[in-house]
Parts: C-alpha cells; sequence; structure tokens
C-alpha cells in the first residue's frame, strides 16, 4: 500500500526526515503537495471528519490512518520496516534521541524567526543576530557533543546511534549535519573538529545506496531560505 506524505511542496523542512526515511526504506510513496498541489495538502489537513487531525504538517496517510509529528511518523515508519529497535528499552531511546533532534531542529528554525513565524525575517534581523551567536556559540556544540558521546558510549560500537545498525535517529542527525553545514558553514568547520563520529556517521548514511541515489535525484529538494536551515551571511559573523 502506498504511503502518502503531505508536506509543503517548496522546502525540505521537517518533510525531509520522512522522505529519508521512506527512501532508506525503499518504500512506495507520494509527495502529495509536490504532485498534486498544495490544495491537496490543505484538503486533508481541513478535512472536518478526520478523526486524527494534526496540528502541522508533515503527516502520512497510510490506508485509513493519517499520522502526524516528525518523531511518531518515524516510529510508525521504523516498525515497519526495520528501522526502529524491537525491544522496548531500545525503542524508547530511539524516540528519545529522536525527540532531542526535534529540539535541535526548533532551535535551528528559531534562529532565523526568534520572534516568531508571523514577522518576516527582515523585520527581526537584529534579534536573529543576537539568537545565532548563542545558538553557534552554546547549542551546536552541546547537541553535537551530546550526539558524539552517544556514538561513543554505545556498547555495539560506534557506527550508529543505537545498537549495530542504521535507524531512524542516524538517517536523521544525518539530515541534521546537512543542514547546519547549509545554514553556518563557517561555524560547522570548526564544530565538526571535536565530533569525528558524528561526521563519520554522516558520511556513512551518505554512502548507503539508497540515500546515495535519493541525494542526486530531483525528488531531494535543495535547501533554500525558505525552510528550517536557512543560510544568512549575517548570521555568521563573528
Amino acid at each position: 500500500m502506498t504511503y502518502e506524505l503531505y508536506y509543503w511542496p517548496g522546502i525540505q523542512g521537517r518533510g525531509e526526515f520522512v522522505r529519508l526515511a521512506l527512501e532508506e526504506a525503499g518504500a512506495d510513496y507520494v509527495d502529495v503537495a509536490r504532485e498534486e498541489g498544495t490544495a491537496a495538502l490543505m484538503r486533508l489537513w481541513e478535512a472536518s471528519d478526520l478523526q486524527t487531525p494534526s496540528f502541522a504538517p508533515p503527516f502520512l496517510r497510510h490506508g485509513d490512518q493519517v499520522i502526524g509529528q516528525t518523531a511518531n511518523i518515524l516510529l510508525y515508519l521504523g516498525d515497519r520496516h526495520g528501522l526502529v529497535p524491537k525491544s522496548s528499552a531500545a525503542r524508547s531511546w530511539t524516540h528519545q534521541i529522536q525527540l532531542t533532534i526535534a529540539d535541535l531542529v526548533i532551535e535551528a528554525h528559531d534562529v532565523h524567526h526568534p520572534l516568531g513565524g508571523s514577522f518576516y525575517y527582515e523585520d527581526q534581523r537584529q534579534e536573529a543576530r543576537r539568537r545565532s551567536e548563542a545558538f553557534r556559540r552554546e547549542r551546536i556544540p552541546r547537541f553535537l557533543g551530546w550526539f558524539e558521546s552517544i556514538l561513543a558510549r554505545n556498547p555495539k560500537g560506534d557506527k550508529f546511534l543505537v545498537g549495530a545498525r542504521r535507524l531512524t535517529t542516524d538517517l536523521s542527525l544525518f539530515q541534521v549535519v546537512e543542514g547546519l553545514r547549509y545554514a553556518f558553514p563557517t561555524t560547522m568547520k570548526r564544530a565538526e573538529a571535536g565530533c569525528p563520529r558524528v561526521v563519520a556517521l554522516r558520511d556513512r548514511i551518505a554512502e548507503r545506496p539508497r540515500i546515495a541515489a535519493y541525494l542526486v535525484s530531483d525528488r531531494r529538494l535543495p535547501f533554500n531560505e525558505e525552510g528550517i536551515f536557512r543560510y544568512y551571511p549575517e548570521l555568521e559573523e563573528a
């Protein structure tokens, strides 16, 4: 049965974390808004008879189920495609890591929109520069350092975050590194020196056959200044 992914058509955003899982799984899916337009997304999002409405995209329709929230979608896909562990303790740990990645994504977004999404970036440049300084100096090293420590402590080796095989968390951390490299290239050149295991994981995921094919396909949208990870040169200034 084909999965239907509902997300904004012109950006990677949170939908990209779901796309990476679908691609790695070799799943049959339709990126609905990209193929049918935003109106198709809005019809399901605003459907008054939907019993499990999502607060915001992305959401996934699979048969009669509509599942929202990125981490929740990844848990659902992971169960079906071997992208989350089977044991209860390992599943909880994996989900905890996924939720921490979600926290990082929120903070990355709030760098350029510290006053909220109702204001254009141009209306909050001064606040964004202050937020960026703290994010680059304090938060990026703290998050990357935490992931580095998880890899170092993994009893199955430091190739993946949990256990001995790739999971949704590894795919998501790949996307985070890619996004931060785009938004903060100078900062990341310095930060990556302190997290070689994270960088090696990023490279390991990029080399996986299905992911490698996806990254060079037209299904992989480029980063741009409408998404979560945005490059504004003034936010990289010392």
